[in-house]
């Protein structure tokens, strides 16, 4: 039962919307509602949002009822910014178009699209979007903007704010502002002019404060997505460019992103790669110094435990498995439109760090196979790692970033922090060219001693990137829900109070997605914590992130591969403790057509899960589990008289054939429609597409 302001605002939207997208029921809220992260809000009402005019209406009829909301895209994030117990605004189908301008120079995306769709729509032209997470298989273009997405190979250069020429907002109040249309900006200055006094104030204050000025400009000189992006004020001078800068990394908090317009990049025709492994994490960074200035594009880190996640793979070289537990390995990636250019780069790459010995000879490839699993081993190593957790725990991931010259200490540091609280399967791995690491290990949530030390960890770990090496608490990943604590610690009191401002002038009632980034409560981390019970075997390694969502048929109709592991580990949950029957029986009665009848069974989920979880495989077994006896007794008998079966079903299509010819399209439709409703929709509805029975193969006839 919806309270009566959500009810309210569900009625009104119901005039403008189609009812059929604004979900309440449990099951669709709770799908829905799920992200890549380890924390769980589940959804009053979900709203799936087609253009631009439906959002605008959205956020002016909350406004008016004083309801919270949260927008989000793909839910690939991992620190809890696209969730909540309000209402959430899903962007993706009918978010799909796309424009190339300037000759190609830019290109405006709308948030639904795929960050990889995006480069496919570009490759022919030689170029791509900047930002490059290893997510970008299922990452949205709103997801990657509003959490400042770099990667792999992008670095600082070419992340979300480098790379953004232009954006399209829908803010608190319903207003539009087009930073690419002249006439949209000039009426935003000419009606928002107190915000616009706002942000020019804010520029100046911290322009007029020497201390904070440098410390804004060092602190960005790395990867560092804690917070808003303040560097805005110290970057630009005119304020729609600072508003511009300011949306990008701002987790939704700010505006809705209804399109953006990137600066493209040029995709280099060669590319090659080696995996460099070295003797001990201190050479893997001290290699890592020397190649910041020679002619790479990529320099990813792998420590032993990464390299020991992806041993067993197929792909992998048989040598993985005798490193010494010292060695961490380097992939090192260069490229060039010329060929001959990239075997120069090559070398020189070679030269750079020839006075670091590495653990064994290496070759750049551009050999697809060696070079894809070079690569797919990378981008692959986080849910890899989740997928070796202990059944029932969380993975998570933190991103940290540390200045170059304290990488192999800040390295052997976390290694250390990690054995302390007895954290033995944790790994790292990252983008060793921009100091960043990401920090991925497994966390019990069931009891309050996993809770306890999880806290203990954390407090820790802020000690340890800022107080000791003056690094990044997130670089890459966003702030969210899971670090929003400690924005103040990195930060300190005099930027923090500028973040707290910059989020009342775009959110004055902070009805856009409230609790994220800023957020008064000290232990907003450890609580919400989402439950990942023991459902089967098959899916109980899932971390929920996403990957699969792109390629399977039925996402949008009913549930994506993600959404049925998240309805079936509920449904085990609430069998097993037995706290809530309503909820369970409300759930039950949509799940056999949301996450059985519709699931096409075909596998493609398994080919983009980076562990080969096939949810269709999942849902056959869960099928022949929700069959009741009469039912296994009918599909066993069939299945023991297929020849008899055929025969009766060849006849019945002829029958049917012949009593379309002999009433035609207009009866038989009416007929069909008739005995539909009076058999209560057991029997099927009529189609004129129905085919005629074939005829019976003669199984004596030689070929």
């Amino acid at each position: 039962m919806l309270a009566p302001s959500y009810q309210k605002l569900k009625d009104i939207l119901s005039k403008s919307i189609d009812p059929k997208r604004i979900l309440t029921n449990p099951l669709q809220t709770l799908a829905y509602g799920t992200d890549a992260s380890f924390y769980r809000l589940i959804p009053q009402i979900v709203i799936l949002a087609h253009n631009e005019a439906e959002v605008v209406e959205i956020i002016k009829q909350a406004k008016i009822l004083d309801i919270a909301l949260t927008f989000r895209a793909a839910g690939t994030s991992l620190s809890g910014q696209a969730i909540t117990d309000s209402v959430l605004v899903v962007a993706t189908h009918g978010w799909k178009n796309f424009e190339l301008l300037d000759n190609n120079q830019k290109v405006k995306l709308e948030p639904g699209i795929v960050g990889s769709r995006a480069n496919i729509l570009l490759a022919p032209h030689g170029l791509k979007i900047g930002p490059d997470p290893a997510s970008i298989g299922a990452a949205m273009i709103g997801g990657i903007v509003a959490n400042n997405a770099s990667g792999m190979c992008c670095g600082t250069a070419q992340n979300s704010y480098q790379t953004i020429a232009d954006i399209r907002i829908v803010l608190y109040d319903g207003t539009l502002l087009d930073t690419a249309d002249a006439n949209s900006v000039a009426d935003f200055k000419k009606n928002h002019a107190a915000l616009i006094q706002e942000i020019e104030n804010l520029r100046d204050t911290i322009k007029n404060d020497e201390a904070l000025y440098h410390k804004i400009k060092n602190k960005f000189k790395i990867k560092n997505t804690t917070g808003y992006s303040i560097n805005a004020l110290v970057d630009f001078q005119d304020p729609i460019e600072i508003i511009k800068h300011l949306i990008v990394g701002s987790e939704g908090t700010l505006a809705f992103i209804s399109n953006v317009t990137f600066q493209t990049v040029i995709d280099e025709k060669y590319k090659s790669c080696s995996l460099l492994i070295f003797n001990s994490i201190q050479d893997a960074c001290n290699a890592t110094i020397l190649l910041k200035s020679s002619p790479v594009v990529a320099v990813e880190l792998l420590d032993r435990d990464s390299i020991r996640s992806v041993e067993n793979d197929p792909e992998a070289p048989g040598y993985f498995k005798t490193l010494p537990e010292s060695a961490c390995a380097l992939l090192v990636e260069c490229r060039d439109n010329d060929l001959d250019n990239m075997l120069i780069k090559q070398l020189k790459i070679r030269l750079e760090i020839e006075s670091i010995p590495t653990y064994s000879e290496y070759e750049f490839t551009s050999n697809p196979k060696q070079y894809y699993f070079n690569w797919k081993a990378r981008k692959g190593l986080l849910p890899t790692v989740g997928g070796m957790r202990k059944t029932g725990t969380s993975v998570i991931i933190e991103d940290v970033a540390f200045p170059l010259s304290h990488l192999a200490e800040a390295c052997l540091a976390l290694k250390d922090l990690f054995k302390k609280y007895e954290y033995h399967d944790a790994y790292l791995f990252g983008h060793a060219l921009e100091g960043n690491l990401h920090l991925v290990f497994s966390q019990d949530f069931s009891n309050q001693i996993e809770i306890d030390r999880y806290e203990k960890l954390m407090s820790e770990l802020a000690i340890l990137v800022v107080d000791r090496f003056d690094g990044s608490l997130k670089a890459e990943h966003g702030t969210g829900r899971n670090m929003a604590p400690f924005v103040e610690k990195e930060w300190g009191t005099t930027a923090y109070e500028i973040m707290k401002r910059i989020k009342n002038i775009f959110d004055p009632n902070n009805k856009i997605n409230p609790n994220v980034i800023i957020n008064p409560d000290p232990k907003a981390h450890l609580r919400n914590l989402k439950p990942m019970p023991e459902s089967h075997a098959i899916v109980d390694k899932c971390m929920e992130c996403g990957f699969c969502e792109p390629h399977c048929v039925s996402e949008g109709l009913t549930l994506s591969p993600r959404q049925r592991i998240v309805i079936a580990r509920e449904i085990s949950r609430l069998e097993e403790t037995n706290d809530d029957p309503q909820r369970l029986a409300d759930i039950r009665k949509d799940v056999t057509y949301q996450l059985d009848e519709t699931c096409a069974t075909d596998g493609l989920c398994a080919l983009a899960c980076p562990v080969y979880i096939d949810t269709g495989k999942f849902v056959k077994e869960w099928r022949a589990n929700e069959l009741n006896s009469s039912d296994k007794k009918r599909a066993a008998y069939i299945g023991s008289h297929m020849a008899g079966t055929t025969t009766l079903l060849r006849i019945g299509l002829k029958l049917v054939s012949f009593s379309h010819s002999l009433f035609g399209t207009k009866i038989m439709t009416t007929l069909s429609n008739g005995i539909h409703f009076i058999s209560f929709e057991k029997v099927p509805k009529w189609i004129p597409e129905l085919p005629k029975g074939a005829d019976k193969i003669n199984t004596n006839q030689q070929p």
